[in-house]
Order: C-alpha cells, then structure tokens, then sequence
C-alpha cells in the first residue's frame, strides 16, 4: 500500500493559486494577471480559481529577473519561449547575451551622460560660488561641496 501512495503522491504536479506566486514573488495578483492577458502565464481554470502550473511558476521568476535586468516584457517573451526541454538551448543564451551586451552598452551610455552632467554641475557650483564670493568680497565655501 506505501508504495501506491507513492506512486499516486508522485504523479500529482504541484499547483499555485494566484496568492501563492504573489506572496512568493513580492508582487500584486493585479500584476499576475496583467502578465497572463499579455500571454506570458497561462494558468489553467478550475471553477471561478486560476490553477498555475510549476511551468508557470518558472515563466513568472524569469519575467520578473528580466524586468529587474531592464528587459521588456516582448525581450522576456522572446528568450523564455526559445527554451527547448530537453534540446540544445544554444539559441536561447545566444539571445539572451545579445540583450545582457545590449542593455550593458546602454547603462554605460547612461553612466558616461550622468558623469557629463555632474562635471557641468560642478562648473555651474564653482562659477555661482565665485561670483557670490566677487559680490561679498571674501572666497564663498560655506556650501562648498566636491
């Protein structure tokens, strides 16, 4: 009798209610169920409760790691849906460091333009603190910051 428990116990997949995944994954059921009308969950329905499956599970960690690395959701889309089970998923981290090199190559654009614009804000602080230090007849530091 053990072993047809086991057996029974093993062939049932674990499932997620909508609260599950949410209180897992630190978001709102408003935000599952706006991913699964854009297609990327598809839970299956029992009566009026949303079931997902341990495949969705997966889908919503990965939207999720890629939302947090600056992926939209079509880049997700794109990189989840090429995994192959059991394949050669060659493909899938091809494109995958396509986006990373894309996104890094963004940052750095981004980091290059914020130092840019610190320098001009330093320059406005030191011209300001002369002028102010010209019309007082001393050297302005008080706010002087570095």
């Amino acid at each position: 009798m053990a072993i047809w428990f086991k057996l029974v116990f093993m062939a049932v997949e674990a499932v997620y209610s909508i609260s599950d995944l949410a209180g897992e994954f630190g978001v709102t059921t408003r935000t599952i169920r706006f991913y699964e009308e854009k297609g990327l969950l598809s839970p299956e329905r029992r009566g009026m409760h949303r079931v997902y499956s341990p495949r969705d599970r997966v889908r919503l960690e990965l939207i999720l790691r890629g939302k947090r690395v600056g992926l939209t959701l079509e880049e997700s889309r794109e990189i989840i849906d090429m995994y192959k089970p059991g394949g050669n998923n060659a493909r899938q981290y091809h494109a995958l460091l396509d986006k990373v090199d894309e996104k890094q190559a963004a940052l750095e654009r981004q980091m290059d333009d914020i130092r840019e614009l610190m320098e001009g804000l330093q320059e406005i602080r030191k011209r300001c603190e002369t002028a102010l230090g010209e019309l007082n007849g001393t050297t302005f530091s008080s706010r002087s910051k570095t």
